[in-house]
């Protein structure tokens, strides 16, 4: 039972730091967002920066096609 153990731990490992990844990756986009809307927007910064932090994805498509001037 040993080596079942080890490998789930090892398993544990990498789901943690592959969401420390992706955690890391979408504070970069929300930073990236807020910094370009401030330089090239019209609009509020922080509300496109709200927009990409609760829909990543979505957000960043939807400040490509109407943020960006």
């Amino acid at each position: 039972m040993f080596p079942l153990v080890a490998l789930q731990a090892g398993a544990n490992a990498i789901a943690g730091l592959f969401g420390l990844l992706i955690l890391v990756a979408q504070i970069a986009l929300i930073w990236w967002t807020y910094t370009d809307a401030q330089k090239r927007s019209d609009q509020p910064a922080f509300l496109w920066a709200i927009v990409v932090f609760l829909a990543p994805i979505l957000g960043i498509v939807l400040y490509f096609l109407l943020g960006r001037n």
